[in-house]
């Protein structure tokens, strides 16, 4: 009980900490690199922005005993929600002045989301294992 909390809180603080990044304006930093590895650098941040939501997310829920299968649901719908959010600050940042709209930060928001989702699977997956053993 006393862990789920702790993911909620977390969830929260993370949320808040990517509205910071995705609105906040930036004029006053110094230029970053083009590209990570001939990535461009802005869809790394995307990626590793949205990479821990569905870990903190799923975790954060109370859920009862269940199997794969529900694991699949609950992370499919985590998912859903965490898609939700990303669109929804692209469509801010498009509002905003000093911000611009780009699909393709979506998709590196989507990519970060499903690695994230898979990484919320195995550790659930792994700790189930561990606990019958």
């Amino acid at each position: 009980m006393r862990r789920v909390w702790i993911f909620r809180i977390l969830t929260l603080l993370y949320i808040i900490a990517v509205a910071v990044l995705c609105f906040a304006r930036f004029s006053a930093l110094p230029p970053s690199p083009a590209s990570i590895f001939g990535i461009p650098a802005d869809k790394v941040v995307h990626f590793l922005m949205f990479l821990p939501f569905p870990v903190l997310a799923f975790f954060s829920l109370r859920l009862s005993r269940g199997g794969v299968v529900k694991t699949l649901l609950v992370l499919v719908a985590v998912f859903i929600v965490g898609c939700g959010l990303a669109w929804g600050t692209e469509y801010i940042q498009s509002k905003l002045p000093y911000r611009t709209m780009d699909p393709a930060d979506f998709g590196a928001d989507r990519l970060g989301l499903i690695c994230g989702s898979f990484i919320a699977f195995f550790i659930k997956l792994f700790s189930r294992k561990k606990k019958n053993a």
